[in-house]
């Protein structure tokens, strides 16, 4: 029998100096590291594209390589590049990145439509247009003529991802898009494991404001909204219309309309599936450097009795995190009205919204903005 005279410890002090040798080394093309099946891991655990990865990671190597000798680059270096370039889009609920176009498409997980929210790189914070999804092909050409029968532009951009796209406008200026047909994407709904912060379900409206609630009110009506809460002011006379809740899916509102200067966007509203899920987000956004982000709430809405919490984006985007409002299917629905002084509308609890929240919106691209017809103010925390 032989013994050695170094213990484990030697032997371990010696595989890692010669390791520590071998990365010094120029890198090798065919370089293989036990570290990257862990990293391919890592990237169909979070459900990572893995041929475009594959792709991404070759081309970063091929650039690596051309430079090691020059830059004195390591083989431990072009790993942590093979790593980065394999894992580059980990990390979003995303259905694909528009890499060419700068580009972000999202979607909540339940959603089967490759995207609900559109994200673009520009020099400046804006918005482009909403968009309504139509029951066929035959109801965007009968859309088409009826907007170019008012006098309306019409126009049909391509937009990708989807099948022939109507883009208009709405009585105040307003671009809106109409499509019947989208890309599919798989339901993340399932797939527990991959849900992350509020585990957003799906988009549920888009909030704006308007110089001319009246005039929304009527144009969204004709094209087949229908009403199912508003705000009007409490003269006896003649009471206005300051703010209106309009729906077509059945729920309290896809599109909601307030008086302010306009048209801007409010907000874009998504679902979570329980008020837990907004709570939750409220602690990771406490602890994580986002407090600032949070505008208002979490609270319960008077209108629509959901539960909410209002975010900003870094680009001042208005979030908000929406659930358990309620069924607005009947067709004998009747509205509910709102006095703009009761104290429960804005908030059940009675607590009033920041000033940001009746004055502060995103403006649509190249779309004036006009001051509202209507003075009247609601009640606004000091």
């Amino acid at each position: 029998m032989r013994t050695c005279e170094w213990a484990l410890r030697e032997g371990v002090i010696i595989d890692r100096l010669q390791g520590m040798e071998l990365e010094s080394l120029p890198p090798s093309p065919d370089f293989t590291d036990q570290r990257l099946l862990s990293v391919h891991a890592v990237g169909r655990r979070f459900g990572y594209e893995e041929a475009h990865s594959q792709h991404v990671a070759k081309l970063a190597e091929k650039i690596f390589d051309a430079l090691a000798p020059a830059a004195e680059l390591t083989r431990h270096q072009r790993t942590l590049l093979s790593a980065a370039a394999l894992l580059h889009d980990v990390g979003y609920h995303i259905a694909h990145e528009s890499h060419h176009k700068h580009a972000l498409y999202l979607r909540g997980v339940e959603e089967r439509n490759h995207h609900s929210i559109v994200l673009t790189k520009a020099d400046e914070s804006c918005v482009h247009a909403a968009a309504f999804k139509l029951a066929s092909e035959e109801d965007l050409d009968r859309a088409a003529f009826y907007f170019a029968r008012k006098g309306l532009p019409t126009s049909f951009p391509e937009v990708p991802y989807q099948g022939r796209t109507l883009r208009t406008v709405d009585a105040v200026g307003m671009p809106i898009d109409f499509y019947a047909r989208m890309e599919q994407a798989e339901s993340m709904l399932r797939k527990y494991a991959e849900y992350r912060g509020a585990r957003i379900q799906r988009i549920d409206h888009i909030n704006c404001f308007t110089p001319d609630v009246q005039a929304s009110y009527d144009f969204y009506t004709d094209i087949g909204f229908r009403l199912t809460e508003y705000t009007e002011t409490d003269d006896a006379l003649d009471p206005k219309l300051w703010a209106v809740w309009m729906h077509r899916k059945g729920n309290v509102h896809d599109f909601a309309f307030t008086n302010g200067r306009g048209p801007r966007l409010h907000h874009i509203g998504v679902w979570t599936a329980s008020a837990l899920d907004i709570l939750h987000i409220c602690d990771v956004m406490a602890s994580s450097g986002y407090l600032a982000n949070m505008e208002r709430g979490p609270g319960r809405h008077g209108i629509s009795n959901a539960f909410f919490l209002y975010t900003r984006d870094p680009d001042g985007h208005r979030v908000e995190l929406f659930t358990s409002d309620y069924l607005t299917v009947d067709p004998d629905l009747k509205p509910l009205r709102w006095s703009l002084r009761d104290p429960q509308r804005q908030t059940l609890w009675g607590h009033p919204a920041p000033k940001s929240w009746f004055e502060e919106g995103s403006l649509f691209v190249d779309v004036p903005v006009h001051e509202p017809a209507l003075e009247a103010q609601p009640i606004v925390a000091r």
